[in-house]
C-alpha cells in the first residue's frame, strides 16, 4: 500500500513568524500552504519555491524584485501579497511569497460542479477578473498565467485573482527571461517565443471565457505540442458553434480576446473591462440566462500542462518549449512531481545538441604558504685571524697563500687583555682638554636651548588679531611672528564679507609658542538659504516650511483669483529658488477664492433669457420645478428669483420661479346689484372695476350690465354699466 510522505515544511515555522499548517497546493515552480503569521496571529497562503530554484541566486533576485512589484498591487479583486522572504529551514533555502488567505474555491470548482455557466453568471465572474488585471495593467505588471485555477471565489463571493507573486515587472523584462504559464491558456506569441504583453493576459482571459460557456477548451490534443500549435495555428472557435443561439456580441467578444495578432485584441485589462460592461449592458434577459438543452455534455477539461519559454540564445538556433505538467490544482502523482516534460522541435535544420559550459580559467585558487628564505649557497667566508704582531691579517688568507686559522679561546681572552698603546705622564693634560671640550658644549647647548625658546620654534609670541584682514595678508602678518604651522577652514558669516579673516583659533592676543597650529577662520560670507516653492500651501504650512528653511513669513497679501481656492498661497516673493539669507522674510498673498459676483435681477425675463443672463455671469441657474400664479408676469417668464440683489461666489446657485401667467376666476354676476355691492364683489374676485354711467351719473344706483364675463384671467377689468 502507497503511503504519502509528509511534507517537510508542515509544522515547521518559516522566517520565525509564519507556522506552517497544511499543503494547499502545488504549481509550475512552487507549493502553496496554509500558514499562521504568529506576529499579526491570521492565517496566509504561503508560497515556496522548489528548493532546486532557490539555489539559483540569479532568479531568488528576480523572485524578490518580483515580489515587491506585486506587494504594491493593491486592488479588491486581487490577491494581496503580504511579504517575502528567503529563510534557512532544516539546512534548506527556501524563498516564500506570504500572500492573503482566500477561504473558498476556485473557479475551475465550479466548472466542474456545474459543466458550463450562463453567459450572466460567465461575464459576472469575469468582470471581476477583468478589474483586477486592468489594475495590474495599469501599474506595469502581467499577469501571464490566467486561468480558472488562479481564480479564486471567497465564501462571501468576492472574486479574486491569484499568483501575481510571479508576475514580471514590464518595465524589468528582458530577452533573457523565462516565462511561465498554461498551455490550455497560452497566447500564440508566447508559442514562437515572443515576449509577453498585456494581450497575452487578455488572450487567456478570451479562453477562459469561451471555456465558461461551452464547458470545454478550445484546442485539445493527446500532447501539449498538439495544443501550443493550434494556438499559433489556428483561431479559436466561435462559442455559438457549441452552442448554438448564443448572443452573437458574446461570440465577437471572445474572438475580440483571443485573436492571433497581438495588435488586433483590446490593448490592456481597461479596455477589455469597458467593451465588456457595455456588452453585459446591452444584452436582453434571455441573451443572459441563455441555457439551450440541446447542447453537447461539457467535456472534462484538459491536463493543465505548465509551458516555460526559453528565449534563443545567441549561439544556438533552436527555440525550445518545454511543456510540464502543473500541480497547481492536480492529484497526488502530479504533487509528487511526475508530470511529463516534452520539447516542441524548432524550425528546418536547426540544431538541438546540449553544450557545456566549459570550467571557468579565471576560478579563484587557494594559494598555498610561501616558503622560508633559503640560505646563501657557495663556500663560507673564513674568520679573521690577528697575528701576534698586532696587525690584522687578511680575510682571504694569510702570507704565502697560506689560510688564516681561528683564534682558540685562551687565546682571544690573552689578546683582549694586551693593551694597544702605552699612555704614560699625559693623564693630566688630557683631562683639562676633555673638561674645556665638555664645557664648550654644554655652553652650546645652553645658548641652543635658549635660541629655540626664544626666537626659535619654541619661543612664546602674541597671537596678532587678524579678523576683517584678506587671507594672503592674515598669512603674512602671522609668518612674520614666526608662526609657520597655519592652515584655513571657512565658515559662514553674517558680519565679515566673504575672503575676509573672521578670526584665529586660539583667539587673538592669545600666547602660543611659534611650532604651535594656527587656524585661520575665513569668511563664506552669510550663509543663504533657498526660497521653497510655497504654491498651493495653507498659511500654517508656507510658515512651518519657511521655518525649517531658515526663513521667515514676511508682509501677507489677499486677492481674489478664480483658479487658487481660498486660504492658499497665490504667490510669492521672492519666487522660488531664491537665496537669501538666514532670516530673510518671504511675501506671500494668499488667495480669497473667487471674486464676489453682483446677482443680476432677471424677474421678468423670459426663463431662457434669464438662465443666459445667469450663466453669463458666471452664476449657475436653478429653475424651481413649481411655477407660480402671477397678475403681472406673464407666462414662462421669472416671478421670482434667490438670492437676489446681493454679491455671491462664481458658481454659486440661483433658484428661479417661473410664472405661470394669471389665475383664471369666473366673473361674479353683480347685475342688478348697487355700485358700492357690485365694484367690492368683483375686486374681491380679483378683479379691476371700470364704471360706466348710462345717464351720465347714477340715478337708481343699480348695475345694468357687465363685460366681459365667464373665467377671466385674474386682473381683467371688468366694465360696469350703472343705471
Amino acid at each position: 500500500m502507497h503511503q504519502q510522505r509528509k511534507d517537510p515544511l508542515e509544522g515547521a515555522t518559516v522566517d520565525g513568524r509564519y507556522v506552517v499548517h497544511s499543503r494547499l497546493a502545488r504549481g509550475g515552480m512552487s507549493t502553496v500552504y496554509l500558514a499562521t503569521d504568529r506576529r499579526l496571529d491570521r492565517r496566509v497562503a504561503l508560497k515556496v519555491l522548489y528548493p532546486h530554484l532557490a539555489e539559483e541566486a540569479g532568479f531568488i533576485d528576480r523572485f524578490e524584485q518580483e515580489a515587491k512589484s506585486a506587494a504594491r498591487l493593491s486592488h479588491p479583486h486581487v490577491v494581496g501579497v503580504l511579504d517575502q522572504g528567503v529563510d534557512d529551514v532544516d539546512g534548506q533555502d527556501v524563498a516564500y511569497l506570504v500572500m492573503e488567505f482566500v477561504q473558498g474555491r476556485t473557479l475551475r470548482d465550479v466548472l466542474r460542479e456545474h459543466g458550463r455557466l450562463t453567459p450572466r453568471r460567465a461575464l459576472d465572474l469575469l468582470d471581476a477578473v477583468v478589474e483586477g488585471l486592468a489594475a495590474a495593467h495599469d501599474a506595469g505588471l502581467i499577469h501571464r498565467d490566467v486561468k480558472p485555477e488562479n481564480v479564486l471565489l471567497s465564501e462571501t463571493g468576492q472574486v479574486k485573482i491569484a499568483d501575481f507573486g510571479l508576475a514580471r515587472a514590464v518595465s524589468a523584462t528582458t530577452g533573457t527571461a523565462t516565462l511561465v504559464g498554461t498551455v490550455a491558456y497560452l497566447s500564440p506569441e508566447l508559442v514562437l517565443g515572443r515576449p509577453a504583453e498585456a494581450q497575452s493576459d487578455i488572450y487567456s482571459t478570451g479562453v477562459m471565457l469561451f471555456e465558461l460557456l461551452t464547458g470545454r477548451q478550445p484546442f485539445t490534443g493527446d500532447t501539449p505540442i498538439q495544443v501550443a500549435i493550434q494556438h499559433a495555428q489556428a483561431d479559436v472557435p466561435a462559442p455559438s458553434r457549441f452552442l448554438p443561439g448564443l448572443a452573437a456580441d458574446i461570440d465577437e467578444l471572445v474572438q475580440w480576446c483571443t485573436s492571433r495578432d497581438p495588435e488586433d485584441r483590446p490593448v490592456d485589462g481597461s479596455a477589455l473591462l469597458g467593451e465588456l460592461r457595455h456588452i453585459r449592458a446591452t444584452l436582453t434577459d434571455e441573451e443572459l440566462d441563455f441555457a439551450p438543452e440541446d447542447a453537447p455534455d461539457a467535456v472534462p477539461e484538459q491536463d493543465q500542462l505548465t509551458v516555460a519559454v526559453v528565449p534563443q540564445l545567441p549561439d544556438d538556433g533552436a527555440r525550445t518549449v518545454a511543456l510540464a505538467r502543473s500541480a497547481w490544482a492536480a492529484g497526488p502523482d502530479d504533487a509528487a512531481g511526475t508530470g511529463r516534460t516534452e520539447v516542441l522541435p524548432g524550425g528546418a535544420g536547426e540544431d538541438h545538441r546540449t553544450s557545456v559550459i566549459g570550467r571557468d580559467r579565471n576560478a579563484t585558487r587557494v594559494i598555498g604558504a610561501m616558503p622560508a628564505v633559503p640560505p646563501a649557497s657557495g663556500p663560507l667566508a673564513p674568520p679573521v685571524e690577528k697575528e701576534r704582531s698586532g696587525s690584522t691579517a687578511a680575510a682571504a688568507g694569510g702570507p704565502g697563500g697560506r689560510t688564516a686559522r681561528p683564534l682558540s679561546k685562551r687565546q682571544q681572552a690573552r689578546e683582549a687583555q694586551r693593551p694597544q698603546k702605552t699612555l704614560r705622564g699625559r693623564t693630566g693634560r688630557r683631562s683639562v682638554r676633555l673638561l674645556v671640550a665638555l664645557l664648550i658644549v654644554l655652553a652650546g647647548l645652553v645658548a641652543g636651548l635658549g635660541w629655540v625658546f626664544g626666537a626659535g620654534p619654541a619661543g612664546v609670541v602674541t597671537l596678532p588679531d587678524v579678523a576683517n584682514v584678506p587671507l594672503g595678508e592674515a598669512r603674512a602678518v602671522l609668518e612674520d611672528e614666526g608662526l609657520v604651522s597655519v592652515s584655513t577652514e571657512e565658515a559662514f558669516s553674517e558680519e565679515v564679507l566673504p575672503g575676509l579673516v573672521i578670526g584665529t583659533e586660539p583667539a587673538a592676543n592669545t600666547e602660543v609658542r611659534r611650532f604651535e597650529r594656527v587656524d585661520l577662520l575665513v569668511s563664506r560670507g552669510p550663509e543663504l538659504f533657498a526660497v521653497p516653492d510655497l504654491g498651493g500651501r495653507t498659511q500654517d504650512e508656507a510658515a512651518a516650511e519657511l521655518e525649517a528653511a531658515g526663513l521667515a513669513v514676511g508682509a501677507l497679501g489677499q486677492e481674489y483669483s478664480e483658479s487658487v481656492p481660498a486660504g492658499v498661497i497665490l504667490r510669492q516673493d521672492p519666487e522660488q529658488g531664491a537665496e537669501r539669507r538666514r532670516g530673510s522674510v518671504v511675501d506671500l498673498v494668499m488667495s480669497l477664492g473667487p471674486a464676489p459676483i453682483a446677482v443680476p435681477d432677471v424677474v421678468g425675463l423670459a426663463e431662457e433669457d434669464a438662465v443666459a443672463a445667469l450663466e453669463e455671469a458666471g452664476l449657475m441657474p436653478v429653475v424651481d420645478g413649481t411655477r407660480e400664479y402671477s397678475r403681472t408676469v406673464p407666462e414662462g417668464a421669472v416671478v421670482g428669483q434667490s438670492p437676489s440683489g446681493t454679491d455671491v461666489q462664481r458658481g454659486t446657485g440661483v433658484t428661479l420661479t417661473i410664472s405661470r401667467g394669471p389665475r383664471l376666476v369666473q366673473v361674479p354676476s353683480v347685475f342688478s346689484l348697487s355700485e358700492e355691492r357690485a365694484v367690492a364683489a368683483l375686486e374681491a374676485a380679483g378683479f379691476e372695476v371700470q364704471v360706466d354711467y348710462t345717464f351720465g351719473s347714477p340715478v337708481l344706483g343699480l348695475v345694468a350690465g357687465q363685460s366681459p364675463s365667464g373665467e377671466q384671467p385674474e386682473g381683467t377689468v371688468i366694465r360696469i354699466t350703472v343705471t
